[in-house]
């Protein structure tokens, strides 16, 4: 007698026209990120993981589940699984290198307090290498301060407790991982901790950077706004230059992706460098 065939798991079937205009539709909504047709395939991949975390079948059901009373607490998840959050210490460093040798040579000069936003500061990552930055170039007795603001929680979480794999510290020199961070042991191999004297300098915020009204009255010295203009369409990135740069003092930098640029965009920023402006 044969054994009988165990079934086949086939997995959740592919997204279909009608669901991907649903759901492009609702992440625009939420997060103004706009989704082209050529993005069908990778939105499907990273949609299937709420799929199998709310255990339903297909995408048909998952849309169904998003128009009912519980999807105005699933849209935000969805948006977060949307959004790329891949990052590390010192990503895209030429930035960096601009803060440590042009910028806060600057700041040293006149002296008085620094505040730095880091707009989509995603993990934590990028608000921490420019805690660092500063810490070599300012010192640890400077005034000194940096809001990360980003629109997940759970990247925020992750920012908070400040704890990396290894791997994202690839491109940290190891006497700047020897200051900066402590390095687990035991079951915590392989894992790094930000030290407490830099997390304190870090304030984490959720925020929507095209919510009607930001939280905060601050003028900034600098605004790193990397890699976040590339998901909007024109018009809200207008919106968004025109939200943020009122936050930047006179004289005050602006830093977008190196994959970004303000090109046909409204703005009263003077080009630095590709990628660095600064407020007239």
């Amino acid at each position: 007698m044969n054994a009988p065939v165990p079934p086949v798991d086939r997995g959740i079937a592919g997204i279909g026209e009608t669901e991907y205009e649903f759901i492009r539709q609702l992440v625009y909504e939420h997060s103004r990120i706009n989704l082209g047709a050529e993005k069908k395939a990778l939105v499907a991949a990273r949609v299937t993981k709420r799929l199998r975390a709310l255990k339903l079948p297909d995408f048909d059901i998952y849309c169904q589940y998003l128009r009912s009373s519980k999807g105005r607490q699933e849209a935000p998840l969805l948006v977060e699984a949307i959004s790329t959050n891949h990052t590390q210490f010192f990503r895209e460093s030429r930035h960096f290198d601009f803060l440590k040798n042009v910028i806060t040579p600057k700041w040293r000069a006149h002296g008085g307090c620094v505040r730095v936003w880091s707009a989509a500061g995603s993990s934590g990552e990028e608000p921490y290498t420019i805690a660092i930055v500063l810490a070599e170039a300012l010192g640890l007795k400077s005034d000194w301060r940096i809001l990360a603001t980003d629109i997940s929680m759970r990247m925020l979480d992750l920012g908070r407790s400040a704890i990396y794999h290894a791997d994202r510290l690839t491109h940290v020199p190891p006497e700047l991982q020897r200051r900066y961070f402590q390095r687990g042991v035991g079951a915590s191999e392989g894992q790094y901790r930000v030290k407490e004297e830099l997390r304190r300098r870090v304030e984490f915020l959720q925020l929507n950077l095209l919510q009607p009204n930001y939280p905060f009255a601050t003028e900034f010295d600098l605004i790193f706004c990397r890699n976040v203009m590339i998901y909007f369409d024109r018009e809200t990135q207008q919106t968004l230059i025109e939200k943020i740069t009122p936050h930047l003092i006179g004289g005050g930098y602006l830093m977008v992706g190196h994959s970004e640029s303000l090109n046909g965009i409204h703005h009263r920023l003077s080009v630095i460098e590709p990628a660095i402006y600064q407020k007239r």
